[in-house]
């Protein structure tokens, strides 16, 4: 009887150890696979996924203690662009975040990107709070009303039936969005603008953590030679790999699409 029960442990042990390799070598893959981007929580989602069953403390462990893996943090750029304003708006929402239906906030604004013969292009995009989904995104070689205006109309153009009136549209006091163009196109729709304050990023914060997460997990991990390749690149990240593929830690590592259709 003490024979069995030590070939039990012994068996016990050796299944746990052969499980543990595997699990360290699935997380390592997913780790490289994307870039070394992913935290443990991330990474955590993505073993759910596979169908593979560990506590985010396990995770941490395996990952970050174990394996000495650990998510690649870059710092941010400063994107602030100022001009002179036509109107400047109250801040509506007050870094209150969180929107209780779809398309009742949204939020907006431009990050700056670079060609490998580092001429600039920069990138309008537009997020719903609701889920964090990626509404819009259009990249152009200039910085401008236009931009912004073309940006919110394909927003629109993707949500057929919204209602504008009950929308609110958050930014930056950038002069692309305070200008007579942009305002007064806002104000003929009946969408309702928001700013943060002045010098303030973090009234803005899902949009600068959206551009983090575009930079450091498709920007910064390859080279761009060409408009073409820049611009399709971002269209793919935005539209399918955020929207559809990545956990999202604000939908309780759900992708904005599952939260917003009830995937």
């Amino acid at each position: 009887m003490p024979n069995a029960y030590y070939n039990y442990l012994k068996n016990r042990k050796a299944d746990y150890y052969e499980r543990k390799t595997k699990i360290q070598k699935e997380i390592s893959h997913i780790y490289h696979e994307h870039g070394g981007v992913d935290g443990y929580r991330t990474i955590q989602a993505y073993l759910l996924r596979k169908g593979i069953y560990i506590s985010k403390t396990t995770a941490h462990k395996y990952m970050n203690t174990e394996l000495q893996l650990f998510s690649i943090v870059r710092k941010k750029k400063p994107n602030h662009e100022k001009g002179t304003a036509h109107k400047v708006f109250e801040n509506k929402l007050k870094q209150n975040f969180t929107a209780e239906q779809i398309n009742q906030k949204w939020c907006t604004d431009f990050t700056y990107l670079f060609l490998t013969d580092g001429s600039k292009r920069y990138n309008c995009s537009i997020i719903d709070l609701h889920e964090r989904c990626l509404i819009a995104s259009i990249t152009d070689k200039h910085i401008t009303s236009d931009l912004a205006k073309r940006t919110l109309q394909k927003a629109l153009a993707s949500q057929p039936g919204i209602d504008t009136s009950q929308l609110i549209l958050h930014s930056d006091q950038g002069s692309q969005y305070t200008s007579k163009e942009f305002t007064e196109f806002c104000e003929s729709i009946g969408v309702t603008q928001s700013m943060s304050k002045a010098g303030y990023p973090y009234d803005n914060a899902p949009m600068e953590r959206y551009f983090n997460t575009l930079k450091n997990e498709l920007i910064y991990q390859h080279y761009y030679h060409s408009e073409e390749e820049l611009y399709s690149s971002i269209e793919e990240f935005a539209y399918v790999q955020y929207n559809h593929v990545r956990p999202h830690s604000y939908n309780n590592y759900k992708t904005p699409f599952e939260a917003r259709y009830g995937g």
